[in-house]
């Protein structure tokens, strides 16, 4: 496992766009982003101009079951 790059959450949307997920819903500054084939749902706090925490990100990622080298360096 490499070291997980520092993404912003308009960075996390655009990799989760790619993998085909669509955004459902937003309540206050939270968007629920679903894929239409596998059904996988995840949480992306929006809090314009700052870096997602680590740990956040991971969980997003993993979640939404993107490969390790789109978020990941090394």
């Amino acid at each position: 496992m490499g070291r997980v790059r520092r993404l912003t959450a308009t960075e996390a949307e655009q990799i989760l766009k790619r993998y085909g997920f669509e955004l459902v819903s937003q309540k206050g500054s939270h968007r629920k982003w679903r894929h239409p084939e596998t059904g996988l749902t995840v949480v992306v706090p929006m809090h314009k101009g700052k870096t997602l925490p680590v740990g956040t990100l991971c969980a997003i990622m993993r979640g939404a079951e993107i490969p390790d080298d789109e978020w990941q360096t090394g």
